[in-house]
């Protein structure tokens, strides 16, 4: 059983690191085109709110609310029972959809104005700030749309991992990425707002991976014309654990998003540097942890419904080694090496060495919860797949009045650097109190080797951290590398970290095996 997660977990991953260069490169055409001004500051803002809401209808709450149930179907009752399932579920939630959008294009600056409530601000004082409300409130319009593509594709996704069809869904955002890019290097340059030609670049996005995997699904035989089920049983308890999972698995971009209304009253510029050590952050985040959360929540469903605790156990206990292996090490990584990586990535164009250096205080302040937010994207399932909703909302609301505490507290002092701080230690306290949950309800606690892994590669990380602070050069003599030599510097840096981080894992007692052997407890 292990050794399949193994397998799936690679091959996700392999598939969002495609994804993730690929955004990254993204985001250094944006960087370039757009800077950190207010012009990116627009951009970034139109295209949160949209991303923000595809947590809460697509791959957040829907997913974990559709997975199980599905799932269970699959289990107890078959391939035509799915169908049916996929056809109501596509159905109901794709009317609401559709009202949303239509509410949200045609009302943008109502939205706006509460997203962006600094911005609307200086807009009825007819202070300069206030033309980037009016910018942004018309880019919504563009990206919004963005929302309905992404809620199809988040639901065929969710049919295929079910079937432990992988690949597809980690690979449809590559899409993304490529449309944005098309439209920062080909439409920009010919529009008055470069920002708006990126928008239309969302836009195109979503559609082109909306019509992507519907081949996928008629291949699979689960393409099904959608109906109307607001009151089939199965569709009644989709929603039944959708809604109150809205808070649950939005969290963290409900922190991101007040982090924002907040940033809209800050100096111009902190919008752009939060998103772009957002990004930065992202990397990792969904290269392990989205990934083996994928990877898992079918497993543990299956496993629920089977009524196989030992294995649920196992799986969860398996997951958070994983994650711990590579999420203890990006963090260490991403601390020591936040300007070399910034600079070498976006300092091009518009983006200057002063963004730099805010950048990469906002990435620190970031990673210092990295592993906390992989751990949620592992926990939180494992409450969704027994249909237990309550406990990790009653965790996320919790966890997101601490956000709005932390972010009074830090922002007046940090500025835009309080907010990521406020970000990092709520998710912490998210991660602690799901994991308390899971312990107290005998549902799951780390293993001895787990809780000894942990150290193991905490030691590592820090070794092989203080190692690369040593030898890394300051700001002014990275700038004077060049790119070329930034590159070589990067790649050797990054080589001595997996080299070292492994050797001492290896000289600790870690094997390969401990992520692959099949246990007595998984084989029942």
């Amino acid at each position: 059983m292990s050794g399949k997660l193994l397998k799936s977990g690679m091959i996700v991953s392999f598939m969002t690191l495609i994804s993730r260069v690929l955004g990254l490169v993204r985001d250094v055409i944006v960087a370039n085109v757009l800077g950190a001004g207010a012009m990116a500051d627009v951009f970034f803002m139109a295209n949160r709110i949209p991303n923000f809401l595809r947590r809460l209808f697509a791959e957040g709450a829907f997913s974990q609310a559709f997975v199980p149930v599905l799932a269970e179907v699959k289990e107890k009752h078959g391939d035509d029972a799915v169908r049916e399932l996929v056809a109501k579920a596509a159905g109901t939630l794709g009317l609401i959809v559709t009202g949303v959008t239509l509410v949200a294009v045609i009302g943008s600056p109502v939205l706006m104005m509460l997203f962006g409530a600094g911005w609307f601000s200086a807009y009825l004082d007819g202070a300069p700030e206030g033309d980037k409300y009016l910018q942004a409130s018309f880019l919504l319009k563009i990206t919004f749309p963005y929302l309905w593509f992404i809620t199809f594709v988040a639901l065929s996704g969710a049919v295929l991992n079910t079937y432990n069809k992988f690949a597809v869904a980690a690979f449809t955002p590559v899409f993304l990425n490529i449309a944005m890019i098309g439209a920062a290097i080909y439409l920009a340059p010919q529009m008055q707002n470069p920002a708006e030609a990126i928008a239309w670049g969302v836009f195109l996005g979503g559609l082109i991976q909306f019509l992507f995997q519907l081949p996928f699904l008629a291949k699979a035989g689960l393409l099904v014309m959608p109906r109307w089920g607001w009151k089939d049983p199965n569709v009644t308890k989709i929603r039944t654990l959708m809604i109150p999972a809205l808070f649950g698995v939005s969290v963290s971009q409900i922190n991101l998003l007040l982090d924002a209304v907040i940033a809209s009253f800050l100096v111009t510029g902190a919008v752009s540097w939060l998103y772009y050590s957002d990004r930065l952050l992202e990397f990792p985040l969904g290269l392990f942890g989205i990934a083996i959360a994928t990877v898992i929540l079918p497993g543990l469903s299956r496993h629920y419904a089977a009524a196989s605790e030992a294995a649920f156990k196992y799986t969860l206990d398996w997951a958070v080694r994983f994650i711990c292996l590579f999420g203890i090490p990006s963090m260490m990584g991403l601390i020591v090496l936040a300007e070399p990586i910034i600079a070498s990535v976006f300092m091009r164009g518009e983006f200057t060495a002063d963004d730099v250096v805010k950048t990469s205080h906002s990435l620190i302040a970031y990673n210092t919860g990295l592993v906390a937010l992989m751990l949620i994207k592992v926990l939180a399932p494992a409450f969704y797949a027994r249909q237990d909703i309550k406990t990790p909302v009653r965790i996320a609301i919790i966890a997101m009045v601490a956000n709005m505490v932390f972010n009074l507290m830090l922002a007046p002092f940090l500025s835009y650097v309080g907010l990521a701080l406020a970000t990092a230690m709520s998710g912490t306290l998210n991660a602690y109190l799901l994991y308390r949950g899971l312990k107290q309800r005998d549902i799951y606690s780390f293993s001895s080797k787990t809780s000894w892994f942990i150290a193991k590669a905490f030691v590592a990380a820090v070794v092989m951290a203080g190692c690369l602070f040593y030898v890394m050069p300051d700001l002014a003599g990275w700038i004077a590398l060049g790119l070329s030599g930034q590159v070589l510097h990067l790649l050797t840096y990054f080589g001595f970290a997996i080299v070292a981080y492994f050797v001492l894992l290896f000289v600790f007692g870690v094997r390969l095996n401990d992520f692959k052997r099949q246990t007595n407890a998984e084989s029942k």
